[in-house]
């Protein structure tokens, strides 16, 4: 085995041992926003004590878990595709790894980047401002979630590179990596 494949080898194992910490912490907020809705629930129905900041602080958690759980379900090869075609007998490991090598030059970098490049002044001018919910007795820092943005789709094009790396090592091995 070559340098340059030894070297392919541990970059890939550092951003999927990355890659699955992070989700794994993430899968705590789910955890989280259940008892939160069950909560928020029980106060609204029961003792008809709403609460606008407990609202927010749900779709907070769920983008979060969304942002942040992509890189994660992109590892675990659960992402959406056709898997009627890619699964199929007519694939080999080989085309699958062509495959998974166009989309991600071709499909997920560049939309990851167009997102982190669109998105950078949105997530600088709401950090600047420091900004917070419009609504009365909102959540006071929208600008982190905001900020989380930029995070999912960084932790997206590791996991892409990393995947990338990982088909390219098994076109040149004919050996999977896992």
């Amino acid at each position: 085995m070559t340098y340059k494949h030894q070297l392919f080898l541990r970059l890939i194992h550092a951003i999927d041992t990355f890659i699955e910490w992070t989700g794994k912490a993430t899968s705590w907020l789910v955890v989280g926003l259940v008892l939160l809705i069950c909560y928020d629930v029980a106060m609204r129905y029961l003792f008809q004590q709403g609460s606008v900041a407990l609202q927010e602080l749900e779709w907070h958690l769920f983008a979060l878990i969304f942002l942040l759980g992509s890189a994660y379900t992109l590892k675990h090869d659960e992402h959406v595709r056709v898997d009627i075609i890619y699964n199929s007998r007519v694939m080999s490991d080989k085309k699958r790894a062509l495959v998974n090598i166009f989309g991600c030059l071709f499909m997920l970098l560049p939309f990851c980047i167009l997102i982190l490049s669109s998105s950078w002044p949105f997530v600088e001018n709401a950090f600047y401002y420091h900004e917070g919910s419009p609504d009365p007795g909102g959540l006071p820092y929208r600008f982190l979630l905001k900020g989380s943005l930029l995070l999912g789709f960084g932790l997206l094009i590791l996991q892409a590179l990393a995947d990338l790396a990982r088909n390219i090592l098994m076109l040149s091995n004919n050996t999977e990596v896992k």
